[in-house]
């Protein structure tokens, strides 16, 4: 039997049940409480990473209590019984060859001890231990200390050990992580454990984890560990949004300071040369740059992804001392504006041409790797692709980082997938997808590639309870970030979706002679017709196709195409291709295909060693389509007016 999380989690179903009593209290905060400033060094931050190979126990007893029982986290895990290596980060699904751990549900347990530097133990210095992303559920001790506990996977969240650290200043820091990846009716993403129960059919506590989403649940701690210093006031959070016109930009900002109301600050803003074009002090204020360079996505200017670099300086008196932070805030200047037929970035029309994607590769899962990273924006920008979606979750703060710098523009989604389940609507669902809005919006309102929030991807829209749901949900996501437009990712129809009337743009799903009439591409055109026109009809919005494709086993071929061959895929995308061209001119302002690259799903009968909709392979070889919206991407950017001559010759040779 599994057994899922903690607090806010725990009692959802009966496998929670033996853990209840077992798991401590909380020693951390849940929800978005203060900053998550990304961890940088500076003259007065110093960062360890602690990524490598970490012992590792996942807790079989029947239960999946073991671990809180017998207190793991009190002394070293090798000596509570058998542990292996684990890298982290990475999921830990695929690294042995065990079938048991492949698919396991419930608590496993990470530890590794480090020795911090001498001077990080001095007075007025703070460290902090920081996650990028645990899945799904974690609690987190540091020398038998509880320090923090987190609900939900994609998203940092960290602890101030500072006291633990420096009371037992001779001994290595002892860090242990229990992890679980159950899901239950109200987690990001829902799903639900179904028991078997016929002893004729299924083994003594037989359980299995059912979900609605078509990606494999990886579990493991996925994305960076760090411990990081600041001084004792440190700067806590900073916020930056900016306007411009032709000859001027303002970038207005906000700083909290944490630690003392005794302080000073001072601000500069330099351009990637490190000429300082603005300056300003205090906690809060205006900088005015003339004749600014604005942050344009790729292939809608020479210099895409252009940022200036804000420095914040802070100064304060504490304990007879005379203590400063420094912070390196990236800042992109950039508007967006949305219209009943448009989506304006900088006054300009932009049209999203790309990709959905996966944290999907062999071995790693959904750890973060950065071979891989840099090779898939390699991809991205041979394609042409200008934007993708982070489906079905966010990605990591890496990843958005060349976002970033690259000028990729980003629909940032939540981990709001396969909300089907009446119960997955109710107040206890929605307020724990408040909080993880407040938390993604937190780590990523400063990024200039961000455009837009996308709170759930093809929930079942058509209930009743969505409708509340989703006006309370786009209403917080809204409050809390003023600047962004907001959606939702819907394939449910048009005439009975109750979400859509609150986003301010549609994006709609559709598999056409896929899922639908399959093997029929004669269909697509009038479908496909009809889907655009009803939904504007009845919004009178600007739509984005956010999902179609096709499955493609590569190296497959038929001719005729029949489904699942290359030539199928790619007859489908020209089929699509033909409406978008003509809807395009209207109101339709971006197709994202699906997907990027082929991945890893559950077990069954629909798929062969995952999802093979993807345009490359897994191992990131282009399939026949990658060649065909090759061509279609970057001849549609050679037709936007803002492509500078040198790209426009450029694509004379492809």
């Amino acid at each position: 039997m599994a057994a899922a999380a903690p607090g806010g989690v725990a009692g959802l179903c009966r496998l929670l049940l033996p853990l209840l009593a077992a798991v401590p209290a909380a020693g951390g905060s849940r929800g978005a409480v203060g900053g998550m400033l990304y961890p940088r060094e500076s003259p007065s931050r110093e960062l360890k990473e602690l990524g490598g190979v970490w012992s590792f126990r996942a807790d079989f007893s029947p239960g999946r209590a073991a671990g809180f029982e017998q207190r793991w986290y009190r002394r070293p895990l090798r000596e509570t019984g058998p542990v292996i290596d684990m890298p982290v980060p990475a999921s830990f699904n695929d690294i042995t060859q065990d079938p048991n751990l492949e698919n396991y549900i419930g608590w496993v347990w990470y530890e590794k001890e480090v020795l911090l530097p001498q001077r990080w133990l001095q007075d007025n210095l703070r460290v902090v231990l920081r996650f990028g992303s645990a899945h799904y559920y974690s609690v987190v001790w540091v020398n038998g200390v509880q320090v923090v506990e987190h609900e939900g996977g994609h998203l940092p969240f960290e602890a101030d050990i500072s006291s633990i650290v420096q009371g037992s200043p001779q001994i290595p820091c002892r860090i242990t992580v229990a992890l679980n990846n159950t899901l239950t009716p109200h987690t990001l993403p829902p799903g639900s454990i179904e028991y078997m129960n016929d002893r004729t059919r299924y083994p003594k506590n037989y359980f299995v984890q059912n979900i609605r989403f078509d990606f494999f649940n990886y579990a493991g701690i996925h994305r960076p560990v760090v411990l990081y210093t600041t001084p004792s006031v440190y700067i806590d959070d900073i916020t930056v949004t900016t306007t411009s016109t032709e000859s001027v930009a303002k970038v207005q900002y906000q700083v909290s300071v944490v630690g003392s109301t005794l302080y000073s600050l001072s601000l500069s803003l330099r351009d990637q040369e490190g000429r300082v074009v603005a300056t300003g002090d205090g906690p809060a204020g205006v900088l005015k740059v003339s004749n600014p360079n604005l942050w344009w996505p790729y292939l809608m200017h020479e210099n895409p992804g252009y940022r200036y670099f804000l420095e914040v300086k802070m100064q304060a008196q504490a304990n007879e001392a005379l203590l400063e932070d420094v912070y390196t805030l990236p800042v992109g200047i950039r508007t967006i504006h949305v219209t009943s037929t448009q989506f304006l970035i900088n006054g300009k029309p932009f049209y999203f041409h790309g990709v959905n994607k996966h944290e999907d590769a062999d071995i790693r899962g959904k750890g973060l790797d950065w071979a891989l990273i840099v090779k898939d924006f390699n991809l991205l920008r041979w394609l042409g692709a200008n934007s993708f979606r982070t489906s079905h979750y966010p990605y990591a703060e890496e990843i958005m980082d060349l976002c970033d710098a690259y000028g990729i523009v980003v629909i940032d989604e939540c981990p709001g997938v396969g909300i089907k389940m009446p119960e997955s609507f109710g107040n206890k669902s929605l307020q724990h997808h408040l909080v993880v809005m407040e938390e993604l919006i937190r780590r990523d309102k400063n990024r200039p590639s961000v455009v837009m929030w996308s709170v759930a991807n093809e929930p079942a829209a058509e209930l009743p309870p969505a409708a509340y749901y989703f006006k309370t949900l786009v209403a917080h996501t809204k409050a809390l970030d003023p600047t962004r437009p907001v959606t939702f990712v819907t394939d449910t129809n048009y005439a009975v979706d109750r979400g859509a009337p609150y986003v301010d743009v549609i994006c709609v799903n559709s598999y056409f002679s896929w899922y639908h009439d399959p093997g029929h591409l004669e269909v697509i055109p009038l479908q496909l017709t009809a889907q655009f026109e009803n939904w504007y009809k009845t919004y009178q919005k600007p739509i984005i196709q956010s999902e179609y494709g096709a499955d493609s086993v590569p190296g497959l071929h038929s001719d005729p195409p029949l489904m699942f061959s290359e030539e199928y895929q790619k007859a489908m995308l020209r089929e699509y291709h033909s409406v978008f061209d003509k809807k395009r001119k209207e109101y339709v302002i971006g197709e994202l295909i699906w997907n990027f690259a082929d991945f890893m799903t559950n077990q069954g009968t629909t798929r062969v060693l995952g999802n093979k909709k993807g345009i490359f392979t897994r191992q990131r070889q282009p399939k026949s389509a990658a060649f065909v919206l090759r061509e279609r991407y970057w001849k549609i950017a050679n037709e936007s007016s803002c492509l500078p001559p040198i790209m426009k010759s450029h694509i004379l040779f492809l």
